[in-house]
């Protein structure tokens, strides 16, 4: 059964072509660099006995086909071409694929290399063909400004495909694997390069997708070309391990195979050896030498059903001591890849510890092949359904963290390949897998973008805790919402999800733009004021030569570009009236702010303007509106060398909010002064939102820095005199940072 993003093509008619149309033959003599006798096509050939007829034919032709597009290409090796695409197809044919993936796997690099078009293709071997291999084809024709954003871009153009249809990704991982072992001509610098492009993309995708054997060999074989001294040295030690440690891993693999039939379990029982990369990744976040690392080997017991497998547990804690908090139930609640076993450490002989797996056959299937699985065992059918299912379910999460910036679309799926897991309850009892470190808001947007966006609190084990607390398998999670609430920017500093991160950042991309128009317009009218004319004067057909100018498409768009500090408000004005007959008067003006429009207007950190204060605001590309106090420490410099960034400020009369500001206030040290002080301060209006101290050395005086909240110039005045009439109080004054703007 194959899942709504993989559809098999029928046996007698490719996907595009009509039953009718005629298969491609082999053009006469139709191999160039290959031969039709060579030993490499031969057992390619013989390995497709699977498929039917009519698809083994397509396949030969798309062999030939292959061959004469690539005809005067050699890798750098000096091996001709054909040889990388009949590896890719040889691998996809391992995986038992249908006829279209094999031809697609052959071609994978026609549109790309050569002249042939996708509509060629198409013609000759059918919609479904030409489209995986579209999927599979960077965007090469495209200028992009770096070699960063080219890998974004090809990558979200991979994943759509993926979405589409599984084989791409089964196609892609193929090639890259073929690549990787193929890298000894290439140049050490792009080696390196694609092998931690591998590392962080390819190899968690196919871990992402069940395929542990793929998943293994792309780890290893990155991590020799990346470390090739490293992994050569490693690989010396494991095999001496491998030797000393022989006695003891057969006396512990006798005992359990003697334990399984003692107690009536029909098992297969082998060891197995952990990856290289594995080895090394634990001895560097351990900071563990190699002879510290214990458990190099582990044991597989593949077993009949499920029920058989939980018998398998309880004989084997009888043979050997379990380690407490090391049994972990993936058969109970699977991994998200679909990964299913029963995993326990037990305390061997000598005090070795000894990791076993204990999983049915139809797992073991699954955990080597993951979605192949469902072209390659017919047992593991409804297994690789399922995780079909599952996939398709991700893939589709991809799609909706897609936002304009490709790079910020690249990181995201990126945090989201991250294997480790942590499994937390609904107060209904369903089960969610989140990443490790995941907070209740990464819970809130897995759960609906609108419960994300609207969350306030969470309650974890009916206890209220902070949002930014890590959860814990197990925990029972209840989201908090209120029907107003919006998504606050310091989420993005300790979300884990990918797609959360992207619906935190699209809702205030969101709201900033609307305040960027908003902030835009009153700008543009504000210049247009300065000049003597008022904006309902201008005509439409100005308006609209002004958009058309801009490269918008619309004039709401003119205004967040202004808002935003891409555009300049006294060029747009200028260009509004430059070909029409408006008296223009300058006049000095003045833009009126509240200081609580929202993210389009920002009140500098270093100065903490309030109202009362004399300001002054500057335009600053991407944030808007950055408003300063005329005194500020921070600006003189620009204001001097660059006076036509600035625009005169003012506070609307009755801004009517609190605003932060922060106070130091040096006082005798006599108990009960902070107390005192903070009387002062709430007796006042004001509310403390962080106090620190700083005593001295001779303990006489104590520095106490606060960051109140008051309602402008004239209420700070008042705190300040009531402070003033406390007897310990030795001086007070409003804090105004150095830091540069």
């Amino acid at each position: 059964m194959a899942s709504p993003g993989v559809e098999s093509s029928p046996p007698h008619s490719p996907p595009g072509m009509s039953a009718n149309a005629p298969i491609p033959e082999p053009s006469p003599g139709g191999f160039y660099a290959l031969h039709p006798d060579d030993p490499a096509y031969r057992v390619f050939i013989d390995s497709l006995d699977y498929l039917p007829p009519e698809d083994i034919r397509r396949v030969k032709a798309a062999v030939s086909f292959s061959d004469k597009a690539h005809e005067h290409q050699t890798r750098l090796s000096g091996e001709p071409y054909i040889t990388h695409p009949l590896a890719v197809a040889g691998a996809v044919v391992e995986w038992r694929m249908d006829g279209d993936a094999v031809c697609a796997a052959l071609m994978h690099d026609v549109l790309e290399d050569t002249g042939v078009t996708k509509a060629e293709l198409a013609e000759r071997f059918g919609n479904g063909v030409a489209d995986l291999v579209d999927g599979l084809s960077k965007l090469d024709k495209i200028e992009f400004a770096s070699h960063q954003e080219a890998q974004a871009e090809n990558f979200r153009k991979m994943l759509l495909a993926m979405a589409r249809d599984l084989r791409v990704v089964l196609i892609k991982l193929a090639d890259r694997h073929h690549n990787l072992q193929t890298m000894s001509a290439v140049r050490p610098d792009k080696r390196r390069r694609i092998a931690r492009e591998t590392l962080e993309i390819y190899a968690p995708i196919a871990n992402r997708l069940g395929l542990n054997t793929m998943f293994r060999e792309l780890q290893d074989t990155s991590f020799r070309l990346i470390h090739p001294m490293r992994s050569h040295v490693l690989g010396k030690a494991l095999q001496t391990a491998r030797g000393n440690r022989k006695e003891l891993l057969s006396r512990i693999l006798d005992s359990i195979r003697s334990k399984m039939g003692e107690v009536g379990i029909q098992a297969q029982v082998f060891g197995r050896e952990k990856s290289l990369f594995s080895i090394y990744t634990k001895m560097v976040d351990k900071h563990l030498s190699f002879s510290q690392v214990l458990d190099i080997y582990g044991f597989r017991v593949v077993v009949r059903d499920i029920p058989t497998c939980y018998l398998a547990l309880g004989a084997l804690h009888a043979l050997y001591k379990p380690v407490p908090g090391k049994f972990k139930d993936y058969i109970a609640i699977p991994k998200a890849n679909g990964y299913q076993s029963l995993h326990t450490t037990l305390i061997g002989p000598f005090g070795t510890p000894v990791e076993v797996q204990i999983r049915t056959e139809e797992m073991h299937h699954v955990a080597q092949e993951g979605v192949a699985s469902h072209w390659l065992y017919k047992d593991a059918e409804h297994s690789g359904a399922d995780l079909q299912i599952r996939t398709h379910k991700w893939l589709q999460s991809l799609l909706e963290m897609q936002s304009g910036d490709s790079s910020e679309f690249f990181e995201n799926v990126k945090i989201d390949l991250f294997p480790d897991e942590v499994y937390v309850f609904t107060p209904k009892g369903k089960i969610m897998a989140l990443p490790q470190g995941a907070t209740p808001v990464d819970m809130a947007y897995a759960i609906h973008t609108d419960v994300g966006n609207c969350c306030i609190a969470a309650r974890i084990n009916h206890e209220l805790i902070p949002l930014r607390t890590e959860l814990r398998n197990g925990d029972v999670v209840e989201i908090i919402t209120a029907a107003h609430a919006n998504p606050n920017p310091a989420w993005l500093s300790y979300v884990k999800t990918g797609r959360a991160r992207s619906k935190i950042r699209h809702f205030l991309r969101t709201v900033q733009n609307e305040e960027s128009a908003s902030l835009g317009e009153r700008l543009l009218n504000q210049e247009l004021k300065t000049l003597g004319v008022e904006p309902p004067e201008i005509p439409s057909a100005a308006w609209e030569r002004l958009v058309k100018a801009s490269g918008n498409r619309s004039i709401k768009e003119v205004f967040t570009d202004i808002g935003l500090g891409k555009r300049l408000a006294a060029v747009a004005a200028r260009r509004l009236l430059a070909e029409d007959a408006i008296p223009v008067h300058t006049t000095p003006g003045s833009l009126v702010i509240r200081g609580t429009e929202g993210l389009a207007i920002q009140l500098a950190k270093c100065c903490q303007p309030i109202p009362g204060d004399p300001i002054i605001g500057s335009i600053k590309k991407g944030q808007g509106l950055v408003v300063h106090t005329h005194d500020c420490p921070a600006i003189r410099k620009s204001r001097s060398h660059e006076p036509h960034k600035w625009i005169d400020v003012e506070w609307e009369p009755s801004p009517g909010s609190l605003f932060e500001v922060r106070i130091d206030v040096e006082v005798k040290n006599a108990r009960g002064v902070l107390a005192q002080v903070a009387m002062a301060i709430s007796d006042s209006g004001s509310n403390i939102e962080h106090v620190a101290m700083e005593g001295d050395p001779e303990k006489l005086f104590t520095l106490l820095h606060f960051t109140i909240q008051v309602g402008g110039r004239a209420h700070l005045a008042q705190v300040m005199r009531n402070l003033r009439l406390i007897p310990q109080v030795v001086r007070i004054s409003r804090l105004r940072s150095e830091a540069e703007a």
